[in-house]
């Protein structure tokens, strides 16, 4: 599990709550008075999947600004998962890259052992070579916007090599490497 941690970009709070500065949301600049993130479409869209959990939809959408806005992905798109009430993203890092599942889940949400590997199984996308294992990114959402990832793979993989190339050279990242491929 590889987390990495950072302040969702929009600092926005929970609908009709504040943000993280204090500020009632309602009030916030970006509308004539009224509530920015209510009218979004893309969150009225989430909210009008089937999708019970609140908590569920706004951290969606958080998780969603974030991708889009603070982190410059491509092709962020929302699918909900009725039967697991979550609503994925499906995005890409790099245009050329292929698509990655968020799941994005609220902080005070626990998530046993079983319930990963249902998210697992029904949000993965289908993968091109039947070797890869399947994989997904939990989006854990803080009341305060921050948001920290964590990609969840079925299964072992094998670590990229190092960027750095002195260490690919080190006799003992070889004998590393050798191990594992065995």
């Amino acid at each position: 599990m590889e987390p990495a941690a950072g302040p969702a970009e929009g600092g926005c709070g929970p609908v009709g709550g504040t943000s993280a500065g204090g500020r009632e949301s309602g009030g916030w600049a970006g509308g004539a008075g009224g509530n920015w993130m209510a009218t979004h479409p893309t969150f009225t869209e989430m909210m009008s999947l089937d999708i019970s959990d609140s908590a569920q939809i706004y951290a969606a959408f958080v998780v969603y600004l974030d991708l889009l806005e603070g982190r410059n992905w491509h092709e962020v798109k929302h699918i909900g998962v009725a039967e697991l009430q979550l609503i994925c993203l499906h995005a890409r890092e790099r245009e050329q890259d292929s698509l990655q599942v968020m799941v994005p889940v609220p902080v005070h949400v626990s998530l046993s052992h079983e319930r990963i590997r249902e998210i697992m199984k029904k949000a993965s996308l289908p993968q091109d070579d039947p070797d890869t294992p399947l994989s997904v990114t939990l989006a854990i959402v803080e009341s305060d916007s921050t948001v920290v990832y964590y990609k969840m793979t079925d299964g072992f993989v094998i670590p990229d090599p190092p960027d750095d190339t002195e260490d690919v050279d080190n006799k003992q990242w070889r004998k590393k490497r050798k191990k594992l491929f065995k």
